[in-house]
């Protein structure tokens, strides 16, 4: 076991490097400046000039390329071209949010997703599947955006003859300045216009996967012994059906880490996502690259997890 974790975690290394040097040359090779943006629209050009030698983006791509590599593997992204604070910094202050919202709409999915493809598999053919695969459609078909401004009408604006809203429409408070409560009330709306459509396709995987394990023939062999339909569905079909349904949760757990850009767009968040959109908006490129690097991680550790737990499920994959 612990040589399959070590060849997976040397094959995952070329991945950050590869993802690193199109980072880098894909932001320096496109249209735009970041010393104009920061000079501003009238700046004279000297002023412009002294700004390129400042931020260091006057020099050759190479030589750029160098300091900005030897920086990285020191663990250090450099400063941001807008605030002059260090990269790290900035994505620190803006993990908390997309952490909150990732895990709180990651564990409902989960624990909603799962049983619903259960259960549409169990009942195939019925109308409880054919409700579970209506649903999952009209998931897919939602757009993200629209249902969170769908959400923030409903829970946001509409009072139902209360004195306020139910639940806030934007913004974030930290568990840690604002207790609990408060804390939870403002993730309630953004983790649910992703949970919809995750949901959707987690519980789709699963009902494929489910479908196709209980036709093999130690499911009938089971259910020959005696078994009962619970300890068939879950201990001998779920587990056996399991590695497509790790896959798609742990793509989308990385996708919602590195910054769910939508959703904290709509309502407000300051998370990853928007820390993307605003360095985007003034050219930063040391914080674009830093989160690029930062996101990449995530998917090498989060698939990482995901390989070490089909190890787990099934040990022929060792080997």
């Amino acid at each position: 076991m612990l040589g399959y974790i070590v060849r997976r975690v040397l094959a995952s290394l070329p991945v950050l490097l590869v993802v690193g040097i199109f980072a880098f040359l894909l932001l320096r090779l496109a249209p735009g400046d970041p010393a104009a943006v920061m000079a501003g629209p009238e700046a004279p050009a000297d002023q412009v000039a002294k700004m390129r030698e400042a931020l260091g983006v006057d020099q050759p791509i190479p030589v750029q390329f160098v300091k900005w590599m030897g920086q990285t593997l020191r663990g250090e992204f450099g400063n941001s071209y807008r605030s002059g604070d260090p990269v790290l910094n900035l994505i620190g202050r803006r993990l908390e949010p997309t952490l909150s919202i990732s895990i709180l709409a990651q564990l409902v999915t989960v624990v909603v997703a799962v049983p619903l493809g259960v259960l549409a598999a169990w009942k195939a053919g019925t109308w409880v599947d054919r409700s579970v695969m209506l649903f999952a459609v009209i998931g897919f078909s939602m757009p993200i955006f629209w249902l969170g401004f769908i959400l923030m009408t409903v829970f946001g604006i509409w009072s139902f003859g209360l004195s306020e809203p139910l639940l806030p429409v934007a913004g974030y408070r930290s568990f840690f300045e604002f207790g609990f409560f408060t804390y939870f009330k403002y993730l309630i709306l953004p983790a649910l216009s992703l949970t919809f459509v995750m949901t959707a396709l987690v519980a789709r995987v699963t009902r494929s996967s489910m479908i196709e394990t209980l036709e093999e023939d130690y499911i009938r062999t089971a259910r020959s012994k005696g078994l009962s339909e619970k300890v068939v569905l879950v201990r001998h079909a779920l587990r056996n059906a399991s590695i497509p349904i790790i896959t798609i949760i742990g793509l989308q757990i990385a996708v919602l880490i590195a910054g769910a850009v939508v959703t904290e767009s709509v309502f407000a968040v300051p998370g990853i996502g928007r820390l993307v959109v605003e360095a985007i908006s003034a050219r930063d490129f040391t914080v674009i690259q830093g989160v690029m690097i930062v996101s990449a991680g995530t998917y090498v550790g989060v698939n990482l997890l995901v390989d070490i737990s089909y190890a787990y499920l099934d040990p022929r994959i060792r080997y």
